[in-house]
């Protein structure tokens, strides 16, 4: 190829094992790097050309902005010119924050706040109807239109469902010139004593002024009522009450909203989560499966945290804390005649309820009884040592629905504001292709219409990108943390074509792993977006399709590691087809196969009645002792008949595992596997100090074998010694 005064020019990168290699990437195209695995693929595309790319943007900036951004090295690499800023869109996982959901880390929940805090018609939670907040001018219309002329009496509601004597109200009141009130239900006057339990709760209101209705007085009248209660009066005409609100209230069960700016329909903001799991959607439960063996008694340990408590890593003062339980159980069993030797699951179901949950204080001289759940609950939320939070989290509790907002993450109220007949977590709630063809089917009046538009037009551009990359069956409100790291890689993806950015170099990391053959060209549509809206984009891929939709590929190889890092073929897909050298090529043409080797399967594994998420109670035959491969569109469920239901039975019965798996009728052909592994994408290491050696344990005879040697004898040196992990072997300067 020529070189062309717009290519991104490489000389002489020698990053990894690349070996010095020479290239002209076009740009404003887009490229493919192939080659086998360890052939330097990402050593050339996210370790040299992203990282220059990013590192000298990053260098643009002022010495404030930088501390705020990651500064990669610089690779070894001679030159590089006509780079643009880089974007890497690497396959890895989604974000671990259980509050970030496909809706928020595409910004389109931002979007959907704002529609629905400004177009969003607010119902009431406990009956359901339309509510609405009205100035002081629809209400003087209002009560003009069919009271003018008449009595009318106009009061100021101060006091809602409040305990409290309210003696210091009454004092106010009265110094500020009101005479009668309306306390219960019954009137009152301020000049006599007004005496009020204040263990109960009351209902206060100030009778502001009776009178004919007219404009003028209406309107003194109606702002001191308002000015007094904050925004909610109430009309009497004979024998009608009318509740009137400046908030959005309802005139029937007096329940208001007072907040519906956009902050109050974000999950993440105290002004809108549900108070009960702040936003989560689920809350932490003590599991009785758990926490008790049913088959035990009481005095053998039945109430297992009781039994053997939780105290400090070293169980400090567990004898102490078990004693202190043992006496609180005897003395409630003794009161409620709960025999102590009878197996837990001989027990009547009143006594199990009482020992777990506990009631009111049983005698007057006795303690109060809290039971085993609401205490290890208390002592959950209570303790200040992370290590028995943990534990307690880890043996007794289970993630559980919220009982309040049934996983909805927003208050009742909240909930209650609707468009389309929706709420917003209805919305979040369905599949990105139904979102998409209920936003296109909206239609608003008005002012509505003007605040919608460039939201719908925002919203429905971020949906057609995520539908584009093939994940129209996600759910808006699914946690990113459950995504596969192809389906984060895609998300990442969509955003990024969203953004709308030009000038950019892209850099992608095997976009269409785990992909169906029938999404891959949605997928090659969107990278098409990208290179039309004036980028560069360069994916390294294995995928045939891809390949050969590219306008530029470079194979690396010709074998790993250090037989790898060299240019085998650069130019198009047609000239790697044609060319000796590109193994790719070879295979793609059928010049190369991988031989065929076939198994006698050694009986089955049945799974009967799988009906988790998407599955529709299918059952599957798995053979054993041969490959297996599971295959279908993106979404079909394959991960959740696997993963969810297979594996985590196998787990359950294999190793005593507390993870729940997935809805089925049962699993049949346990008894013929003795060990089950799951090989992912996910890091094997866990520090920086990990590597294959260390991993695989072949280090530790490697330390064996060199402590064996006899200059190692001599020393007196041990196979510690030959480790980097511990202090007698490890380089003192590095550590």
């Amino acid at each position: 190829m020529k070189k062309n005064r717009d290519d991104i020019v490489i000389v002489r990168a020698r990053t990894h094992n690349l070996k010095g290699i020479n290239l002209n990437i076009p740009k404003n195209s887009f490229v493919v790097i192939c080659g086998l695995s360890g052939s330097g693929k990402s050593s050339l595309a996210f370790d040299t050309l992203y990282a220059e790319g990013q590192r000298r943007y990053v260098e643009s900036l002022s010495s404030y902005a930088r501390q705020f951004l990651e500064q990669l090295q610089k690779p070894d690499v001679e030159s590089i010119s006509n780079l643009s800023p880089a974007i890497a869109i690497e396959e890895k996982g989604g974000s671990a924050n259980p509050r970030s959901t496909v809706a928020t880390s595409t910004e389109i929940h931002d979007f959907m706040r704002v529609l629905f805090a400004r177009a969003g018609i607010p119902h009431c939670p406990k009956c359901g109807r339309v509510i609405k907040g009205f100035s002081p001018d629809e209400i003087i219309s209002d009560i003009l239109s069919s009271h003018e002329g008449k009595e009318i009496e106009l009061r100021s509601n101060v006091v809602s469902g409040r305990k409290g004597s309210f003696t210091d109200l009454f004092l106010k009141l009265r110094k500020e010139g009101f005479a009668s009130l309306m306390v219960d239900g019954r009137a009152a006057e301020l000049e006599g004593d007004i005496v009020l339990d204040k263990k109960k709760k009351h209902d206060i209101s100030v009778i502001i002024d009776r009178f004919r209705a007219g404009k003028e007085r209406l309107t003194d009248s109606l702002n001191a009522a308002l000015a007094l209660s904050g925004g909610v009066c109430e009309l009497v005409a004979g024998k009608t009450v009318k509740t009137y609100s400046v908030h959005h209230a309802c005139t029937r069960c007096g329940l208001s909203v007072k907040d519906l700016s956009p902050r109050a329909f974000s999950f993440n903001s105290p002004y809108g989560a549900c108070p009960e799991c702040t936003g989560l959607g689920e809350v932490m439960t003590v599991d009785e499966a758990l926490a008790v063996n049913a088959d035990l008694s009481i005095e053998e340990g039945a109430l297992i945290p009781w039994f053997s408590p939780i105290t400090t890593r070293t169980h400090r003062w567990v004898r102490a804390a078990a004693g202190y339980y043992q006496a609180k159980l005897d003395e409630a069993c003794s009161i409620m005649k709960i025999p102590m030797d009878v197996k837990w699951k001989k027990l009547s179901k009143q006594q199990r309820e009482f020992l777990l949950h506990g009631s009111l204080p049983l005698l007057k001289s006795a303690s109060p009884y809290k039971g085993l759940a609401a205490s290890l609950k208390e002592r959950f939320s209570s303790t200040e040592s992370d290590f028995v939070r943990e534990e307690i989290s880890r043996l007794y509790m289970r993630k559980q629905l919220c009982p309040v907002c049934l996983g909805k993450r927003l208050k009742d109220e909240i909930l209650a504001v609707q468009i389309g007949g929706k709420s917003i977590a209805d919305v979040c709630d369905m599949p990105v292709s139904e979102v998409i063809k209920f936003f296109s089917a909206l239609s608003f009046s008005g002012s509505a219409a003007k605040i919608a538009a460039p939201l719908l037009k925002e919203i429905n551009s971020r949906l057609s990108f995520i539908s584009g990359v093939g994940l129209g069956y996600l759910t808006l409100s699914r946690s990113t943390r459950t995504l596969s790291r192809g389906e984060a890689q895609r998300i990442r993806l969509a955003t990024q074509i969203g953004s709308g950015l030009s000038g950019v170099l892209y850099v992608l990391d095997e976009p269409t792993i785990g992909l169906h053959q029938k999404d891959i060209h949605a997928l090659m549509l969107n990278l098409m977006k990208l290179k039309e809206t004036g980028n560069s984009v360069i994916v390294v891929e294995h995928e045939e399709a891809v390949m050969l939709a590219a306008d530029w590929i470079i194979e690396l190889g010709p074998g790993a590691g250090a037989l790898g890092g060299e240019v085998v073929f650069e130019g198009t897909p047609s000239g790697m087809l044609k060319s000796a050298k590109s193994l790719t090529g070879k295979y793609i043409r059928n010049s190369l196969t991988v031989k065929k080797t076939k198994k006698q399967n050694r009986g089955f594994i049945r799974i009967k009645g799988a009906k988790q998420f998407n599955l529709k109670n299918i059952d599957a035959d798995i053979p054993l002792g041969v490959l297996t491969c599971v295959t279908g569109v993106s979404g079909s469920g394959k991960s959740t008949l696997i993963e969810d239901i297979l594996m985590r039975s196998l787990r359950k019965k294999l190793t005593g595992s507390r993870e729940e798996p997935g809805s089925h009728s049962a699993i049949e052909g346990f008894e013929k596997i003795d060990k089950a592994l799951v090989i992912d994408q996910s890091p094997i290491g866990r520090t920086p100090r990990s590597n294959p050696v260390t991993y695989t344990k072949a280090w530790d005879e490697i330390r064996a074998l060199f402590a064996a040697m006899p200059l190692a004898k001599s020393r007196g040196y041990k196979a510690g010694q030959f480790s980097f992990n511990v202090k007698s072997g490890r380089c003192a300067a590095c550590g």
